[in-house]
């Protein structure tokens, strides 16, 4: 079983990653942490740093989990990256994190979870941060 998790460094990417880790250590499940800059821009807020992923890492190696880190630069969204990586290695699970929005807000197409959840071909978990 493998479980793709799209990670930002915010309040809600880190939920998005203690569920997945969560799932991952009740299922058996490897876990596939994908971060992107907004369409390849790795100088956007959201492209974790080295500091970030080394320590999302280490976490994840004590914890014992078998797990791989992407963070690929092209100009993809970041819903297309999220899709590919759970196309390429068959993932059983999507795992998201989504902020809270207004009703208006709610109306705004084009978002990253909305993307994901409407064309992903497996099933996705939207999680929102405590």
């Amino acid at each position: 079983m493998t479980v793709v998790v799209g990670y930002i460094p915010t309040p809600e990417g880190l939920a998005a990653v203690d569920h997945a880790i969560e799932f991952a250590k009740r299922e058996g499940a490897r876990l596939v942490v994908v971060n992107t800059g907004h369409h390849g821009d790795n100088a956007h807020a959201l492209f974790a740093t080295a500091a970030d992923l080394d320590a999302l890492d280490a976490k994840l190696t004590e914890l014992g989990l078998e797990h791989e880190i992407r963070q690929p630069t092209a100009a993809s969204s970041a819903a297309q990256e999220i899709l590919s990586a759970a196309e390429e290695v068959s993932a059983d699970l999507i795992v998201i994190g989504v902020r809270r929005r207004s009703p208006v807000g709610k109306l705004v197409t084009g978002s990253t979870a909305q993307r994901v959840l409407l064309d992903a071909e497996c099933a996705v978990l939207a999680v929102k941060a405590p």
